[in-house]
């Protein structure tokens, strides 16, 4: 019998209508309407009776580090189970609650601020129902591919580098997946791994949605069964084929056709692999060989987990205290443009305000630092690693890793326990854009970042 075991468990995360929605400097609106589909935690637990791991999906943009820390603290007393062992994955739809930048909130604050607050427990209880669910259980993964996401650093006529569609950019279309079965082969869970912005539904949406990881999920629970989990991958400079709309048919069309790839993928898995035996012929109008089905053995499944701080070396930015000034000052204009209601003078207020909230809070986080240290995290389940930092990588890197990896299957993801910041590649500073310009770190961090990927892969290989 297999010593691998697994368990899942979820809570509604959903906010109630009312609560400030999305996070785009574009919109004009503060208050969600309700939601469209549900927004959820899901846990997986994953031990081998001498170690457990968790990882949670969670429907957020992301925390900060105050609000990581206690989601992080709640599932550990919980579940017993070390941090350092716990990762708290934000898929980053962008039009969930606000759980960042709640400075900028005029209505609603203290519906956002609840709903923060509850949700560390909830979080929690998906984890702690992950621990009471274990079962043995067998892994097998693949993959599969998917165009539903492109490079999004566009370069205008103008010479401006927008956030747009840039067909002949960088992009990694895989879609890997992992599943789980029980020792009767059937399906427990099931991870999707993908990496696209969840950008799909933006400021002129007032509703609640997972964006397209939400319907994928789905997708693949409908066709497999069992629970699935999304994790986000190195999206810091890829975007959706399709998005920036308020038309939630959009984000339902593209996470189905993401879903049906991974479902695709999934079903063709065995997570007891077979040999055929051919036993005999049997006569018919012609001649039929007929065969039997064994059981390859397989070695045990390896559970390895690492975890340790990499110390990224900063950027620069302009002193904070006048960033700060500035962005109060924006701030003050946003309040009097909302009091006119004038729909276009929010729009461009809000812009401006976001821009310069954004900058300001990245200056304070570095102010006086030449270093900031992140969290890189590594799971070994078989012949399957999960590697995962804190922040918003770019496409590159992720590919980079990825051929370093000594692993079939190696699934690398940003938005992990929270507190994130863009990480483009050295090649990106050169060509400026939004990303580096809020960007924490200099250039040379992307190259540290894969170095001290590959060698933590290396050590999870043993």
């Amino acid at each position: 019998m297999s010593t691998l075991r697994i368990g899942t468990g979820r809570t509604d995360i959903t906010p109630a209508p009312g609560t400030p929605q999305g996070i785009w400097g574009a919109q004009t609106h503060e208050r969600g309407v309700g939601a469209d589909l549900p927004l959820l935690a899901t846990a997986l637990a994953i031990t081998d009776s001498r170690q457990t791991a968790l990882i949670i999906d969670v429907d957020a943009i992301g925390f900060n580090a105050e609000w990581s820390a206690k989601l992080l603290d709640a599932v550990t007393t919980l579940t017993s189970v070390p941090r350092d062992h716990i990762r708290i994955a934000a898929t980053h739809t962008h039009s969930g609650p606000k759980t960042q930048r709640l400075e900028v909130i005029s209505q609603g604050l203290e519906m956002a601020t609840q709903y923060l607050e509850t949700l560390p427990l909830r979080v929690a209880g998906a984890a702690w129902q992950a621990m009471n669910n274990l079962q043995p259980a067998r892994v097998a993964a693949g993959a599969g591919s998917c165009a539903i996401n492109v490079n999004r650093r566009l370069r205008m006529p103008d010479g401006r580098l927008v956030v747009g569609r840039n067909w002949d950019g960088p992009v990694d279309r895989t879609v890997r997946v992992v599943r789980f079965d029980d020792l009767d082969e059937n399906p427990l869970a099931t991870i999707v791994h993908y990496a696209c912005h969840p950008t799909i539904m933006a400021w002129d949406n007032q509703w609640f949605t997972p964006d397209y990881p939400g319907m994928a999920r789905q997708v693949v629970e409908q066709q497999m069964g069992g629970t699935c989990l999304f994790l986000q991958g190195a999206t810091g400079s890829t975007g959706p084929v399709r998005g920036f709309t308020g038309d939630r048919p959009v984000y339902r069309r593209l996470g189905r056709i993401l879903g049906l790839e991974a479902s695709k993928v999934a079903l063709s898995l065995e997570t007891v692999p077979k040999q055929e035996r051919l036993t005999g012929v049997m006569e018919s109008g012609a001649d039929i060989a007929l065969y039997e089905e064994e059981p390859v053995e397989q070695p045990e499944p390896v559970l390895r987990i690492r975890s340790r701080m990499l110390r990224l070396p900063a950027n620069r930015f302009p002193d904070a205290d006048l960033l700060d000034r500035e962005a109060d000052r924006l701030r003050e204009a946003l309040r009097e443009a909302r009091q006119q209601g004038d729909p276009a003078a929010i729009r461009s207020a809000t812009a401006r305000a976001t821009r310069a909230g954004m900058r300001a809070q990245r200056a304070r986080l570095i102010q006086g630092q030449t270093h900031i240290e992140r969290q890189m995290q590594g799971i070994r389940v078989g012949p399957v690693a999960f590697l995962s930092i804190q922040d918003e990588p770019f496409i590159e890197i992720g590919q980079q890793i990825v051929a370093g990896s000594p692993f079939p299957h190696t699934l690398f993801s940003g938005y992990s326990n929270g507190n994130f910041g863009y990480l483009p590649v050295r090649s990106a500073f050169d060509e400026g854009g939004y990303e580096v310009s809020v960007a924490l770190y200099s250039p040379d961090a992307a190259e540290m970042v894969v170095e001290e990927g590959i060698r933590m892969l290396r050590e999870l290989a043993g």
